[in-house]
Formats: structure tokens, C-alpha cells, sequence
């Protein structure tokens, strides 16, 4: 029986390693512009954080969008990007990594943000990887017994990485309801932040952005301006978290961050992120351009912030 189920995971493992569309609220990445029908790819709340996580960590480190997309495809095949406690032997988590080879303790491995450092750390070990065919590069790291597993998640991997490294702007959108153990609150989103990205995502203007999200002093956005003036508070007051996007032009890195947001909504009770003249909505599950009034109650287009608003 013991031999039967590891026959059962380890087929299972290679011929559906990998995430397929949720049945019900979702998220999806749509490929930008291009002719006919856009490419797409659909996934749960729970995959699109850890995805978000893993892009994190690897542009973090200063790492290539070819390092995320590798990354990306090994976690959709060794985990269907869920963080798993099973495996073959003692493998756990994300990449399936094990105790026993040196990978960490189990604890450390179920932690999204060290697994996926874990990864990084070994990749960028392999000579010449950005070269390399992904699957080769992956098996580098894996050594799976499945080594040719990898390559059909390149596509879908590839589309989630030019998402969540910022480099396609408003194609990540999620809809759907917080989770029931949404961890709400500015406080929370600050510390998922800190956790992917560093603590440099808050530290290059700390005292800004706590300034500004506790409404203690600063720059303040002009919709809770109006609200001190008529005397009613903004339903988003003390809910906004603002985060700079510090380098001159940095657009890119803007939409990253924008992006992480939408993935992480459910988890965190986000309920709209604004950006470069375009918001979210968890109620539209969709990307929208705002102008006018509305764009003068969320900053300014090309004010150079995120911003993130809880629901609570």
C-alpha cells in the first residue's frame, strides 16, 4: 500500500505538477496587447501570494526576470505553488525541499520567503543559467527524478513573472473575498512587505511612510485633506498603506508593487490598490483608469506611490 501511494504522488506529481484555473474566485494574468486571443493563465489566492513571494525575494536580490520565471515553473511542478507539508521522503514546501539534504529545518522550508531564497542561493550558482534551457537550469538546482517535468510550465511561469516583476503594468487581477484567516489591517501589510521584499521596501522612506499611513504628520493624501476640512473622517483614513517607488522613473518597480498587492488581497484583506493613473478594486476584481475626482482622491497619476487600502 505504501508503494502503491508513492506511485500514486510521484505520477500525479509529474503528469499535474502545476497550477490549473480555480473553480470559482480566482486570479489570472493576461498576456498585454499582441494580436488574437491573449494568452492567460488562472490561479487560486493561495498560489498567486506564493507566486508573489518568490518574485519578491528573486528581484530583491537584484536577480533577473529569467531567475523568476525558473523559479516560478520549478514551484508550479514540484508544488502546484502551494506550501505543502508532504512529499517524497521528507520533502516539504514550495520546491519540495528536504531536511536531510542540507535544504534547512522543516520550519525554516515552509516559510515561502527562506524557500524561495533557498532556491535563489543555488541557482545562481549554475554557470551561464539565464542561458540555459529552463528545464536544464531547474534540474540543476532539483536534481528531480522527473528532469524534463519543468519545461511545460515555462509558458505560464513566464506569464506570471513579466506580471509580478512589474514589467507588464494592470495584467494581474484577482477577485473574490478575503480568506477567513485574512490577517486585515495596514500593520499586516507592512509586515508581508517587509517580508518579501526587505526592509528596504520601507526603510528608503520609513519615516514617510509611517508619517503618512498613521496620518500623524506629512504629506497626506488629499482626500483625507477634504476630510479634515468638512470634519468627517475618510472611510480610508488609518487604512492606507503608501508605499514611494524611490527610484526617478522607476515604473517598473511601481507595478511590482502594485501587483503584490492584488495578489496578496485575499490574504490580507486588501480591498483597492492605486497606481500610475489605474486602480483595483476588490469589489470590479478588475483594473480601471481614474481620472478627475476620482484620481484626485487616490494621488495623482504620476505621484510615484502605491497605494494599498485594507478593508479593516
Amino acid at each position: 500500500m505504501v508503494l502503491f501511494s508513492l506511485a500514486g504522488y510521484i505520477a500525479t506529481r509529474y503528469l499535474h505538477g502545476g497550477g490549473t484555473g480555480p473553480s470559482g474566485p480566482g486570479c489570472e494574468v493576461v498576456a498585454p496587447g499582441g494580436r488574437g486571443e491573449p494568452a492567460r493563465y488562472a490561479f487560486t489566492p493561495e498560489q498567486a501570494v506564493n507566486a508573489a513571494t518568490i518574485t519578491a525575494v528573486g528581484t530583491a536580490r537584484g536577480l533577473p526576470e529569467r531567475a523568476v520565471t525558473i523559479a516560478l515553473a520549478t514551484a508550479l511542478q514540484e508544488s502546484s505553488l502551494r506550501n505543502i507539508r508532504y512529499g517524497d521522503r521528507d520533502s516539504l514546501g514550495l520546491f519540495q525541499q528536504r531536511p536531510s539534504q542540507g535544504w534547512g529545518t522543516p520550519e525554516e522550508i515552509m516559510d515561502p520567503a527562506y524557500a524561495a531564497g533557498q532556491f535563489y542561493d543555488h541557482l545562481v550558482e549554475v554557470p551561464d543559467y539565464t542561458e540555459l534551457p529552463l528545464t536544464v537550469a531547474a534540474q540543476e538546482v532539483q536534481r528531480s527524478g522527473f528532469p524534463d517535468a519543468y519545461a511545460k510550465h515555462e509558458p505560464d511561469a513566464a506569464l506570471m513573472a513579466s506580471a509580478l516583476t512589474g514589467r507588464s503594468a494592470a495584467t494581474l487581477t484577482c477577485s473574490g473575498r478575503p480568506a477567513p484567516d485574512a490577517q486585515a489591517g495596514p500593520d499586516a501589510v507592512r509586515a508581508a512587505l517587509t517580508r518579501d521584499f526587505g526592509t528596504e521596501v520601507l526603510g528608503t522612506a520609513g519615516a514617510e511612510v509611517r508619517a503618512e499611513d498613521r496620518g500623524r504628520s506629512g504629506t497626506r493624501d488629499r482626500a483625507e485633506q477634504a476630510s479634515v476640512t468638512s470634519g468627517s473622517p475618510s472611510p480610508a483614513a488609518g487604512r492606507t498603506v503608501t508605499v514611494p517607488v524611490a527610484e526617478p522613473g522607476a515604473r517598473q518597480r511601481g507595478w511590482q508593487f502594485a501587483h503584490w498587492a492584488v495578489a496578496n488581497a485575499s490574504s490580507l484583506a486588501i480591498e483597492r490598490v492605486a497606481y500610475a493613473g489605474r486602480e483595483w478594486t476588490a469589489v470590479q476584481g478588475s483594473w480601471r483608469e481614474v481620472t478627475g475626482d476620482t484620481a484626485d482622491a487616490h494621488g495623482s497619476p504620476g505621484d510615484g506611490r502605491v497605494r494599498i487600502v485594507t478593508s479593516r
